[in-house]
This record gives structure tokens, sequence and C-alpha cells, in this order.
């Protein structure tokens, strides 16, 4: 794990540097000239060097040592028909681990799967990695003024974000289930079936959540994704009865990706099942102690 300053705190750092160079058309940040310029400044012995796009069979993105001995480092992004969005959370992504976690770092450097970066997915360093790029990219300072921890985005929002900040629809829906107060999913699928899926934390505590590791979990036929409905009224959401995603009834939001063929879904449930309200104070269970000492 890294030494010194977290995640938060570096992105943090950068960004009090970014809002006093650039008052105005602050975002999207240009990373790449971030990286090769402030590891200058830094550490003019040991700065990022380059930034490039390489054909990367099976990896987003790299961090590798450059000469012999090491006169600084590379950043590596793949380029195979990746989107400008993803292409700058990557190249986030590496220079979180030149920040932290390069003196952990074996002659050949890092390299990074999408697991690890586009899924948000990883775990030790590669979820600091995540943390920090997240939080250079999409400021939750920021974000939650253009949308706000009780609201229900539909894709228009999302897509609206995704835009201001240079990311993915994926990485921005990403980083708003991760202060949303509203019990919400995203599903991301293929062919009928399941890939992963991603809840809130208020979703997660009343248990709504859809595994995907194991036994395939398959789409359900009456939904808009199954039925790969993606009309406007299914980006702008479409309510659906109980028993279809799950006991409740949910608004379903469903867009096909033609870049990465996968169909994004993000459901909307109510704001109480069970007995659970949004507005009642937690009261800590074994449930509860798991997700505050998880690591």
């Amino acid at each position: 794990m890294s030494q010194g300053k977290k995640p938060g705190r570096w992105a943090a750092d950068l960004t009090v540097l970014l809002n006093a160079a650039f008052p105005t058309n602050r975002f999207p940040v240009d990373v790449e000239a971030l990286a090769l310029d402030y590891s200058r400044q830094c550490w003019p012995d040991d700065p990022i060097l380059k930034v490039v796009g390489e054909s990367l069979p099976g990896f987003e993105g790299a961090l590798v040592p450059m000469g012999r001995p090491r006169k600084g480092w590379g950043i590596l992004y793949n380029n195979d028909g990746v989107s400008d969005g993803r292409r700058r959370f990557t190249v986030a992504h590496e220079l979180a681990h030149y920040l932290m976690h390069r003196h952990l770092m074996s002659e050949d450097g890092v390299r990074c799967d999408e697991t690890s970066v586009s899924r948000r997915d990883g775990k030790g360093i590669e979820k600091e990695a995540d943390e920090f790029a997240a939080a250079l990219l999409m400021p939750l300072d920021d974000m939650r003024r253009q949308i706000a921890p009780k609201d229900k985005p539909d894709l228009t929002a999302l897509s609206t974000c995704a835009d201001r900040y240079g990311v993915s629809l994926l990485a921005v829906t990403l980083r708003w289930l991760e202060y949303t107060e509203r019990r919400s999913l995203l599903v991301v699928s293929r062919d009928g079936y399941a890939l992963w899926a991603r809840s809130s934390e208020p979703a997660l505590r009343s248990g709504r959540f859809i595994r995907t590791s194991g036994e395939p979990f398959e789409i359900p036929a009456a939904s808009c994704a199954g039925m790969e409905d993606f009309s406007e009224e299914a980006r702008y959401g479409v309510f659906l009865p109980a028993h279809v995603w799950f006991p409740e009834p949910v608004e379903e939001v469903s867009f096909h990706s033609d870049r990465y063929d996968q169909v994004l879904t993000i459901l909307h449930l109510g704001k109480e099942v069970r007995g659970y309200r949004m507005d009642e104070p937690d009261v800590e269970d074994t449930f509860d102690r798991f997700l505050r000492e998880r690591p």
C-alpha cells in the first residue's frame, strides 16, 4: 500500500493547484500535461518522461521505468478503440501509481487490467489508484453541484457530467453511486447476462444487489435491457412493476454502448422497503460493521 499521503489527500492537493491555475474552464482535467509538468517540478531526477498510447492486449494501462539506470517513468494507455474518457481515467490511474507506489515497483513497473481500472474493482494499490483518479477527475464538491445526493439522474444528466469531466458514462455513474443517498444500482450486461453490477450503499444496506460471481445472472426478460428496448423513453426511465428486477417496483434506465458492445442499466428504487427509510438514522448491526471495517 502507499506510504505518506492517501489517495484523497493527493487528489485534494492537486485540485487546489488546478483550481488556482484554471479559475475558469476548469474541466476536463488535462491529466497528461499535469502528469508531465507536476512530476518534473517536484521530482526532476525521477519524472514522468512521456505519456503514450499503444496497443496493450489485456491491459488498460501501465507505469514503466525508462532507461537503465532509470531516468524516469513512462505512462502507457491502451489505444485500441478506447474512448477519450477511458484514456483520461487510465492516465490518472497510472499517475496515482507514480505518486504513491513507484517505490514499490519492480524493474518492470506495473500493468493494470480492465477489472482494476474500468470496473473500479481492484484491490490494494489498484483500489488506491482508482480512488485517486475518480477524485482528481470528478471532485465530489463539484459533482454534487451537478447531481445532488438526493437526485435521481437519467441518462441525460449523467451524460452531461461525463462530458463536463471528460470521462466515460461508466466512470461518472460509478462516481455518483459512491455518494448518492438513493437506493440505486448499475448493471453492465452483454448478450442477456450481467457481466458485473454495483449497488449504492443505501441499496446494499437494504439488500438490493445482484450477484455476478458463480452462476450467471440472466437479465429479466420483461426489463428494458432484456427486451433490448433502448428507446428515448428507456434513456429517461421506465417504471417497472414488482418482481421484474426485485420484489418491489423499479425505475429502469438502459443504454447500449456500441463502442464496447455492453448494456448499461441503472435501477432506481423507492425510498423505503421492509421498514427501511432513507431519512432514518442508521443503527449499526453486523452488516454495518462489515461495511465499515472492509478494506
